[in-house]
């Protein structure tokens, strides 16, 4: 039997085969299709076939990482939605709040509402925060703003009622009757998507779903009708932005938990491989040819965050703790109007991609400086399957950037990684020291095609002293697909003071959720014995604005808690306030099915140094300038023996570089240890 875990990037679609008989795991990349995903998976799992490194009717398990959610709101690509709200509430999603990115930069302005106003439909009904009816749903109100709607010619409607949250059954109602009328329209109630307080999170994030919804419903459907085409016989799952897996029915119903699903997949990976190792505390730093992804993995957890926006528009569900900045391989450099260097946000992407690819692209990248800087073979890409034209590259950097600041190309393009590492590594302290963690208690965790080639000189800068390297890098999130379990978290806004005499009641409503978490993984085909749950109450001492989560299980007690809450506080704020009552805010399950997940093979001793080596060719170090550099195979370097920098080590999927202050080693795993050189 096979297990296939899949990553769409910007660049490539990259699938990491298990095989469960004989354990062996097998690599492979193949270029995305950016105009549709689905073409990209099917080509690679037909290549996959026909090379006999898996049988079709053979395979138990298919998950994927994906953004086309995201890619839709960014590129404005959703379908035509509709909006259904609470009277005197139509404008909530416009209005949002009234904080600024940029505090003093009066050029940003808010994005366009993903529904216009003339789509934005009144009802006549009101319920209170208590959940109690003030004025009952007009019925006659929903009639007339579904037909108007369907004149319209909306794809899909979402309904988001003021407090809908306590009381769902004035959606519940309104969705029957829009369904009446539009029966093909995607419809459904925002008590169904978040059942949260906070009126503006819940409406952006309703609205978001119901703009991707038809078209990931399409997509998915495209998907189905290609593994179908190819004899898979079983239905791909899909990981959400949490880090877990969910069904394509489940995503269908909820496409906007899968804005972060791709990255999401390698931070789990990330942590279960660190785990088995003994690193419980890591910086997953994610680079691939768009962006670069980092996140927190304390205590061998990985960091949620319950808000965040996408393309600028809110949206409120756990999500893996996820920064993303536009720094990758394919980040293009550029002079700004007063003549200082910049790299990135924008991307050469994977058409026409860097000017090294040799398919149009004429902007100077960060993949070419690699090239330039000969820290990247040109003859060594995907194991040599991809063409790579160097002088392409160095005419890039040349003419975009040397000749304009009147320096060498090496020059040039040592300072465009320059800049592009100080904005990872600004990233990763944003993550972590500006959240109360120190670095040095903390490993880089380095993956994406990219990742090897900038952790160095990252870790050097944040003050890391380890780095760690997986096998096959540029696949990690595709192996983070296998190494994930399904999950979905169910929450239940109460707001009440937490005391000794109330701690019952938090036990309460934890029962009564978990209930519904457990009907949750029996619709997934969970088995009773791989089913387990998680608590979590999202708590505020009296008088705040927000919470913070706190971890319980059965055991705790209220002082435990209590205790833990003001810990939390203290790391997240510098401070707590001892004696201040807490108000619970929600209260969360996390409903979890376990699946199988391949052990860590053990690495056996494969030679020597001498036998790994392929070459000495000159690297660009900076003030080091040129300085030659031994190049390994990473599969046949030896178990456990250390090897100085400046080195390269080589594999299909990525290249990692080892600088002249470090040391390296290959762990009992296989993953890359650098270390700094004592």
């Amino acid at each position: 039997m096979f297990r296939i875990g899949i990553d769409v990037g910007g660049t490539f679609t990259d699938f990491v085969v298990l095989n469960e008989q004989t354990s062996e795991v097998s690599f492979y990349k193949c270029p995305s299709t950016p105009i549709d995903p689905s073409l990209a998976i099917y080509a690679g799992l037909k290549e996959l076939i026909q090379s006999g490194v898996v049988v079709a009717d053979a395979i138990s398990f298919l998950g994927h990482g994906s953004t086309v959610a995201t890619n839709m709101v960014i590129e404005r690509r959703g379908s035509t939605t509709g909006l259904l709200t609470t009277k005197g509430f139509r404008d909530v999603i416009e209005i949002g709040r009234q904080s600024r990115p940029h505090l003093y930069d009066y050029s940003i302005r808010k994005p366009d509402p993903l529904v216009p106003r003339v789509r934005r439909m009144e009802i006549d009904e009101r319920v209170s925060a208590a959940a109690e009816t003030l004025v009952p749903i007009s019925e006659e109100d929903v009639v007339a703003a579904a037909n108007a709607l369907a004149a319209q010619g909306v794809a899909s409607v979402a309904i988001c009622f003021l407090h809908s949250y306590a009381n769902s059954k004035h959606e519940e109602r309104a969705a029957e009757i829009v369904r009446s009328i539009l029966p093909d329209a995607y419809v459904s109630i925002s008590s169904d998507i978040l059942p949260e307080f906070r009126e503006y999170e819940r409406l952006s994030t309703t609205v978001m779903n119901y703009y991707v919804g038809p078209r990931m419903e399409l997509y998915l459907e495209r998907l189905l009708a290609h593994t179908k085409e190819l004899g898979i016989p079983i239905q791909p799952h899909t990981v959400q932005s949490n880090g877990g897996l969910m069904s394509v029915e489940s995503v269908k119903r909820y496409p906007v938990r899968t804005c972060l699903s791709g990255p999401a997949a390698g931070v789990t990976g990330a942590a279960v491989i660190a785990n088995w190792i003994g690193a419980l505390n890591i910086i997953t730093f994610d680079v691939g040819g768009t962006s670069t992804d980092v996140s927190l993995v304390h205590a061998g957890l990985p960091n949620l965050t319950g808000s965040r926006t996408v393309a600028d528009y809110p949206v409120k569900t756990q999500m893996t703790d996820i920064h993303v900045i536009g720094a990758g391989g394919g980040s293009i450099a550029w002079i700004d109007d007063a003549g200082a260097l910049k790299v990135g946000p924008q991307s050469a992407g994977a058409d026409p991609g860097p000017a090294a690819y040799g398919r149009g692209g004429v902007e100077p990248t960060i993949t070419d400086a690699n090239i330039l800087l000969g820290r990247l073979d040109p003859s060594a890409l995907l194991g040599g399957r991809m063409q790579i034209d160097r002088e392409a590259a160095i005419a890039a950097i040349d003419k975009g950037v040397a000749s304009k600041l009147k320096m060498t190309p090496e020059a040039a393009a040592y300072g465009m990684l320059r800049i592009a590492n100080a904005n990872m590594s600004r990233a990763i302290r944003s993550v972590s020291i500006e959240r109360g963690y120190d670095l040095a208690g903390f490993a880089l965790f380095a993956f994406g095609g990219a990742g090897g080639l900038h952790a160095a000189e990252v870790a050097d800068q944040c003050g890391i002293n380890q780095i760690i390297v997986p096998v096959e890098p540029g696949t990690m999130c595709a192996r983070g697909v296998l190494l994930t379990d399904v999950r979905r978290d169910f929450v239940r806004s109460e707001m009440f003071i937490i005391q000794p005499n109330t701690w019952d009641r938090v036990s309460g409503l934890f029962r009564q959720i978990a209930e519904q978490g457990d009907q949750w993984l029996e619709n997934e085909n969970v088995g009773k014995k791989d089913r387990r749950f998680t608590f979590e109450v999202e708590a505020r001492y009296v008088g705040q604005n927000f919470e913070i989560n706190v971890s319980i299980d059965d055991q705790t007690t209220f002082e435990e808690f209590a205790r833990r809450f003001a810990e939390r506080h203290k790391r997240e704020y510098g401070y707590d306030i001892p004696g201040r009552d807490i108000e619970s805010v929600n209260c969360r399950v996390f409903a979890i099915g376990t699946v199988p997940k391949a052990p860590p093979s053990l690495s056996q001793s494969r030679g020597t140094l001498s036998a790994a080596l392929v070459e000495e060719r000159p690297i660009y170090f900076g003030d080091g300038g040129w300085c030659p550099s031994p190049v390994y195979k990473r599969e046949e370097l030896p178990l456990g023996e250390s090897f100085a920098g400046p080195a390269v080590v080589q594999e299909m999927s990525a290249t990692t570089i080892v600088l002249p202050s470090q040391t390296a080693r290959i762990d009992e795993v296989g993953n890359i240890i650098i270390e700094r050189r004592r």
